[in-house]
């Protein structure tokens, strides 16, 4: 069946829910470390606390383990695996590097662990049973092949090498496997609610986490001595769009910044919460793939429609109008010599999470890349307007702060890839998985047993479970789509105090009126209706911070108009935000609050290894 019409046509009603229903129900479940989210980040932290003997560890995730999170469907590009003998620098230099390019606004300790321990976590993939080098002998004479490691370097960060290929793929359904193996406990349909503090204060130390089964609506209560949030971040704020194929952002509305509130609400401190950027990615408003432009179509030429070279530079909009370029562009697949063609179409078009479907759609077509040009969209779509903007604008965003431990402002919390403010990509997580499981578990076997508190634990099961005491009002679409517009409205391009301040009047105003309208018919739009909530805290912490912010920033993407020095020296520094007895303290941290990386990191690792060989 494809449609409900033909569902409902061949049975004549609507089919029950599949699955019990179990609201109120508690499960009680105790652990060592507990790791929310199952994505690439958690995977990782999962299997590295296990591996620490005596340590149990359980896995909560919203979808399934199995292909959930961003590099759920595959990867191609293993970024900045500075200590492999192919790279031609060091990894303090190249972190340094990734640091100013930001203007100091990234996780500096979270870059140098994807830095120093990269490669090390890249190694660790072959034993479990992932594919890493070419084995088979299928790309011997491409460029970047290691004809002694076979090893495949990317062309993206030349001269450093700092970018390896692998087949990514397949890698998720190894992990997880790689969880079971060491007896991790894994709990999908299982979305993630609060925090649990001791003796549920907020603020002090955090012994557990709450959650909701996303198909049976049953309450899931986990004791743990050490918390690890691996939810990653957050794309569905100034844009929503259901209705259309796809994701209607980078990210998949599932990452509705989960975790980076129920840190907030515990008590964390948050930051760079005020960096957003412009919409790169999206089904319905822009294309949800490269295009022929990016960097895994490496060494591919663009030429316009009568076969004439697009230059790398100059505009190109205004070409096109004068003539002197033809619509539609296209990327030259003929063009390329055989070695760069299987490159592009044979491997990185297989790995990569996004195009993989595209690639096969396109084969089912009869596209053929030694014959065939491929589309580039470019300026075909027009340009987006100012009020379509992203949180998570590539790498760069908002999260929990962190130290050397990557354990977050409240002990016993620690944090992974995306939760972190300021994150990279697919080897970023896997990196400061790995490190932040091995921080946890260390924690958790120094740590007393766990007491929380049955109070904090009512009143969060009385939050969770409103939207299903009632069965009219309005559901999460709506709920979503009013904060959407809020965000357009009060938070785009433009942005001054006034505007600010109505936004957040605005924001308060729907938590106060339309929130306790909100319902739920089913677990799953129960857990639909969760997300909301989240949605509309982290829009509220963006509008306190960007309210904070008293200066425009060229590397925050972040104007105001009443406030138009660009990057000022006394506001080169991190806001946070941190809530205490129910209100927003603001607060600051010097932009390189982490110290000399190489010393730091050695201070904090005297027992590191290396590649686990366990």
């Amino acid at each position: 069946m494809t449609s409900w019409h033909e569902v409902i046509e061949k049975d004549g009603q609507i089919p029950e829910w599949p699955y019990p229903i179990r609201y109120e129900q508690e499960q009680i479940i105790e652990t060592d470390v507990l790791v929310i989210g199952g994505g690439i980040a958690g995977c990782r932290a999962a299997i590295s606390a296990a591996r620490k003997k005596g340590v149990r560890v359980a896995l909560v995730e919203k979808a399934a383990t199995v292909r959930s999170g961003a590099g759920g469907p595959g990867g191609d590009h293993w970024e900045y695996p500075m200590t492999c003998p192919l790279m031609t620098v060091s990894p303090e230099d190249q972190c340094q590097r990734i640091i100013e390019s930001y203007g100091g606004y990234c996780c500096g300790i979270g870059r140098y662990i994807q830095c120093r321990e990269g490669y090390d976590a890249f190694l660790e993939l072959e034993p479990m049973g992932a594919k890493i080098r070419d084995t088979e002998d299928e790309y011997v004479g491409c460029w970047g092949r290691d004809d002694k490691t076979k090893l495949v370097l990317a062309e993206r960060y030349q001269p450093t090498n700092a970018c390896l290929r692998f087949w990514g793929s397949s890698l998720k359904p190894v992990l997880k496997k790689e969880c079971e193996r060491l007896g991790v406990k894994i709990f999908d349909r299982v979305m993630g609610t609060s925090l649990l503090n001791e003796k549920g204060i907020q603020g002090a130390k955090v012994v557990g986490a709450t959650g909701v089964n996303t198909r049976t609506g049953e309450f899931m209560i986990f004791k743990a001595k050490a918390v690890v949030l691996a939810t990653a971040g957050i794309g569905s704020i100034w844009v929503f769009n259901t209705e259309l194929g796809g994701i209607s952002t980078f990210r998949s509305r599932n990452n509705s910044g989960d975790g980076t509130v129920m840190a907030f609400r515990a008590g964390a401190a948050v930051t760079q919460m005020e960096k957003s950027g412009m919409l790169t990615l999206g089904t319905g408003h822009k294309h949800k793939w490269y295009a022929g432009i990016d960097a895994s179509f490496e060494h591919l030429g663009q030429i316009d429609d009568n076969g004439k070279p697009i230059p790398q530079k100059g505009n190109l909009r205004e070409a096109v109008l004068k003539g002197e370029l033809a619509l539609p562009f296209w990327g030259d697949f003929p063009a390329l010599s055989e070695h760069w063609r299987k490159i592009n179409w044979n491997m990185m078009y297989v790995e990569e999470s996004t195009t993989k479907a595209i690639r096969r759609k396109f084969l089912e077509a009869g596209f053929d890349p030694a014959k065939d040009l491929f589309p580039n969209y470019t300026l075909l779509e027009g340009s987006n307007p100012a009020h379509w903007r992203s949180p998570d604008s590539m790498n760069s965003r908002g999260g929990v702060v962190v130290d050397w431990n990557l354990m977050t402002t409240l002990d016993g919390l620690f944090a992974a890839g995306e939760q972190m403010y300021g994150p990279g990509d697919h080897s970023y997580a896997e990196a400061t998985g790995r490190y932040a499981g091995r921080k946890a578990a260390d924690y958790a076997l120094n740590s007393r047993e766990p007491a929380i508190s049955k109070d904090q634990i009512a009143l969060e099961k009385a939050r969770v479970y409103a939207p299903i005491k009632r069965s009219q009002g309005i559901e999460w679409k709506e709920l979503h789509a009013g904060i959407s517009r809020m965000m357009q409205y009060f938070c785009s391009e433009y942005k001054t105090e006034k505007l600010l301040t109505m936004g957040l009047d605005a924001l308060n105003e729907i938590e106060r009126d339309f929130v306790p309208k909100l319902y739920a018919l089913d677990p799953h739009k129960l857990m639909r209706s969760l997300e909301d909530l989240s949605l509309l805290t982290f829009s509220q912490l963006i509008l306190h911070a960007s309210l904070a912010r008293k200066a425009s920033s060229r590397y925050l993407n972040f104007q105001r108009i009443d406030y138009p020095q660009m990057d000022p020296p006394e506001w080169h520094k991190w806001i946070t935000l941190k809530l205490e007895d129910g209100k927003i303290k603001i607060g600051e941290l010097p932009i390189d609050y982490w110290g000399n990386l190489k010393e730091n990191w050695e201070a904090h690792n005297k027992d590191y290894t290396g590649v686990y060989t366990g």
